[in-house]
């Protein structure tokens, strides 16, 4: 019998005690962790054994700088020594700016103004008490969407998984079918909708991209119906799929409310809502919403710095590339490879299509190689990748990935018999 290495031997007991210490400690709501990670730089993180890993996921489309990115942790680390917080009866001048700097990269008319939040689902919830306040009873949102997990957000979210066991949610919405434009102007024809709620991609549903004709119609509609469009950006947002928002990619898609998270603070929690204008900048009055932490000195110093290095250093522009460059070599993998269907999406978030339901074994065989990758649905790897990341390094996944798709269909034998 082989003598196990002392250092080895350390390494799965400090594993097995991470597992179990997760295990004691904390809501077992996540399930168990794939992996304890303890450092990032860049594109690459490494774990509490060593290990490295490619980050193809980018904590869900968070880290859009990456890892340990020198201009944020510099904004962070500025901003503490000063100020790190205050109550929102004060302003301070990073949160101002934050705000200024939003509605200029949004084109935002004169008259529009933004409300800072902590996360996605939070920044839902305001827009769902936009909505009520505009004393229209209906709310519209699609077959498939995810808006969020607290309940308002909840509502707006289509997975019966997610709603039933808080059910009774907050009532008046109603799910159509993404793309069926009749049944939305069927559904807008009485007058009595609130508010239309919509991703320009789909990322829960598997990257899923509704139509450009779809979004024009129901920026149409609902212009012609008085109902607000809100475009859930908390994915899409902020240089994700190669422009500050994904609706800019359609000319003259402008919403009347626009919700962000994600990559806003780069890994620092910090959400928006931009409305649009009147009368979506004032339907919530003084006193009707609040937030403690939102749009506090550290969140809106770091967003800043995000912000401000997509630009300076052209990343929408590179965005755009490494997407193109994702997408034609997924394409060409198709063409060779039954197993992979396509792709889908924009910029550096991509859903690779798959022929068997795969995916979450696909995950496991990626970590084993040393990548981080999601799968959105069983049949659906989700891609988004830092901001930052190089044509080498996608190269490097595009060629691990027919090995990946062996290892992930020996696993789903295993799991079969």
């Amino acid at each position: 019998m082989t003598q196990q290495d002392p250092e080895d031997q350390q390494d799965q007991q400090d594993a097995l005690a991470y597992g179990g210490r997760y295990t004691r400690s904390l809501i077992q709501v996540f399930g168990a962790p794939q992996r304890v990670l303890v450092r990032g730089e860049g594109c690459r993180v490494w774990d509490d054994q060593g290990r490295e890993y490619l980050d193809l996921l980018g904590g869900i489309a968070v880290n859009a700088l990456g890892h340990a990115h020198p201009d944020l942790v510099a904004a962070l680390s500025k901003q503490a020594v000063s100020l790190a917080h205050v109550s929102n009866f004060f302003a301070t001048p990073a949160q101002i700016e934050l705000a200024e700097t939003l509605l200029r990269l949004a084109q935002a008319p004169e008259g529009s103004g933004v409300f800072f939040t902590n996360s996605g689902t939070e920044s839902n919830e305001a827009a769902f008490k936009m909505a009520r306040r505009t004393g229209r009873p209906r709310v519209l949102a699609l077959e498939q969407a995810f808006h969020g997990r607290t309940m308002g957000a909840l509502a707006l979210t289509h997975k019966e998984a997610y709603r039933a066991p808080f059910e009774p949610l907050p009532g008046g919405v109603e799910f159509l079918a993404p793309g069926d434009i009749p049944a939305l102007e069927a559904a807008l024809a009485p007058g009595d909708v609130a508010a239309l709620f919509l991703e320009p991609i789909q990322g829960e549903a598997g990257v899923q991209p509704l139509g450009e004709e779809y979004l024009r119609a129901a920026r149409r509609l609902t212009r012609e119906h008085g109902t607000l469009l809100v475009l859930d950006e908390v994915q899409t947002g902020v240089g994700r799929t190669g422009e500050w928002f994904r609706h800019q990619a359609i000319p003259d898609l402008q919403p009347d409310v626009m919700t962000l998270a994600k990559g806003l603070g780069g890994g620092f929690p910090i959400g928006a809502v931009i409305a649009f204008g009147e009368p979506a900048a004032t339907l919530l009055e003084a006193g009707q919403h609040g937030t403690t932490f939102g749009g506090n000195p550290l969140g809106a110093a770091t967003a800043l710095a995000v912000l401000g290095t997509i630009e300076e250093d052209g990343l929408l522009a590179r965005t755009r590339a490494r997407g193109a460059q994702i997408e034609a070599g997924i394409t060409a993998l198709a063409a060779e490879d039954e197993r992979v269907e396509g792709v889908r999406g924009a910029g550096l978030l991509q859903g690779i299509a798959l022929a068997a339901p795969i995916a979450p074994q696909v995950v496991t065989a990626a970590l084993e190689a040393g990548f981080i990758v999601n799968a959105a649905n069983p049949r659906t790897i989700r891609l988004a990748p830092p901001l930052i990341i190089s044509a080498e390094e996608i190269d490097t996944f595009l060629a691990a990935l027919p090995a990946l798709l062996d290892r992930a269909e020996e696993l789903s034998a295993q799991k079969e018999s």
